[in-house]
Parts: C-alpha cells; structure tokens; sequence
C-alpha cells in the first residue's frame, strides 16, 4: 500500500510540480534522488505531529547531497482541508520548538487545497492539490541558493496561476489519463 502512495505521489510530482513547472527548482532534487517520501501511519493529529517531528530531525542530521528535502504523506489523517488548515499552526510550532525555525520551512499540500478568497473549484488551487495530504520539508539554505539564482519568487506564484488558468480544468484532469 505505500508503494502506491508514493507511486501516486510520484506520478503528481512529474507531471504536476515538475512537468508543469510550477517549482522551477523541483527537477534538479528529483532528478538528483534527493527527495525523500515518507508515509505516515498516523490516524491522529498527535501521531502526525510525532511523525512531523522525527523527519524533522531526519532531515537535519542529513546531508543535503543524500536528502535534500522530504514529502511526508499521511493519508489516513487531516483528510480534511479545514483540519488540515488548522494542523500548519502546529506544524510551524513544531519548528519553534525543535529550534529548526529558519533552518527548514513547511510547505503544504492537499487534495482539497484551497487558498483564502478562492472558491473550492478556483482551478489556481490545483496548484498545491496533490493526491493525498502531504507537509513537504524544505531546507531553508537550499531555497535561498535556488531564489538567489531565479526570477523573483512571486512571479512564480503568479506564473503558476496564468499556467493552470491556461490549462483549465480539462486539461487538469487529462495530465492524469493513461494514454
């Protein structure tokens, strides 16, 4: 069963994140094996934070070459957005607490991601709607060098929607037919 998960996740990252470009620094980790997918057992928000925890500190003692960023996937909890919403406040304390704030950040993701002033169906919410409930882990450092490098970052912000606006929903659901 993890295996698909991650499989699914896989496939979203190639042809979501990558494969639409919408983090233009996303290919090179992936491509390199540097990301790391981990799927949660958690059923509970405090089993999930346990988890959020332990790859924290999995993370930091790492060396960015062997794993530079980490997708923890838990799909048996925070399937709801509103949940979930909630849940990041505890997330970045977890941050606080661990003294990891300013070292790592946590990026969210959700199959019914939906960003403030937005209507559920507002197609730039695909943008961070992936197959299953997933806090992606991101090294601070390694987005400095990759910002440093690029365009300002809210151009990709605003790039991303005029892609997904572009592409619409029937595009959005034919990236996931099987030819």
């Amino acid at each position: 069963m993890h295996q698909q998960i991650i499989d699914s996740t896989r496939v979203w990252l190639e042809k979501s994140v990558i494969g639409l470009g919408l983090c233009p620094f996303a290919k090179a980790v992936y491509d390199a094996r540097r990301v790391r997918f981990f799927v949660s057992e958690s059923n509970t928000a405090e089993q999930l934070l346990q988890d959020l925890q332990s790859e924290l500190n999995y993370l930091v003692t790492h060396e960015p070459t062997s794993c530079e960023t980490t997708l923890l996937i838990h799909p048996w909890v925070m399937a709801d957005f509103a949940d979930y919403n909630d849940f990041l406040s505890i997330c970045d304390a977890a941050l606080v607490d661990l003294e990891l704030e300013g070292e790592l950040q946590i990026a969210s993701f959700h199959p019914q991601y939906q960003f403030a002033e937005t209507s559920p169906d507002d197609i730039e919410n695909y943008t961070n709607r992936s197959p299953y409930p997933t806090l992606h882990i991101l090294r601070e450092h390694s987005i400095d060098l990759a910002v440093a490098g690029s365009v300002n970052t809210d151009e990709i912000y605003l790039r991303n929607i005029r892609t997904l606006r572009a592409l619409g929903h029937e595009g959005w659901s034919n990236l996931w037919r099987t030819p």
